[in-house]
């Protein structure tokens, strides 16, 4: 039994979503990118939490929605942190940072169920290929 309290695929979403972000400070420097920490956590944390996840005979998937639930509280918090320091609040910009927050923690959980199946399906694609076939003589 870890030491750790926290559930393994939580583990596995809390590394894909920090190594995510300097592959997203990385992707945001090309020419007419417009990637924000949220949509690089939802993408690149949640396929590196799969990732993580089949290697250590864990679902893949579960880690990845987990990493996107954490894109979608970043990218709330984000928006929040945005227009608060752009514009003076008032009911109407507070309606949108809760209508488009809520959005994000509906939409992020389910790109990253995706992208986390896809870092799994891709490390046992791999590791596959890598290992020797018993059948060949």
């Amino acid at each position: 039994m870890s030491s750790s309290s926290l559930p393994a695929v939580w583990r596995f979403a809390i590394v894909g979503t920090l190594a995510s972000l300097p592959i997203t400070v990385v992707v945001n420097w090309l020419p007419d990118s417009e990637a924000a920490i949220g949509r690089g956590i939802m993408i690149f944390g949640a396929f590196i939490a799969g990732i993580v996840a089949e290697t250590r005979s864990a679902n893949p998937g579960a880690a990845g929605l987990r990493a996107g639930v954490l894109a979608g509280v970043v990218a709330g918090l984000t928006l929040l942190v945005e227009v608060a320091s752009t514009t003076q609040l008032s009911m109407l910009s507070v309606a949108f940072v809760v209508l488009a927050s809520g959005l994000a923690l509906i939409v992020a959980p389910a790109f990253g169920l995706v992208f986390g199946r896809i870092g799994g399906w891709t490390m046992n694609t791999v590791t596959s290929r890598l290992r020797p076939n018993a059948n060949m003589p």
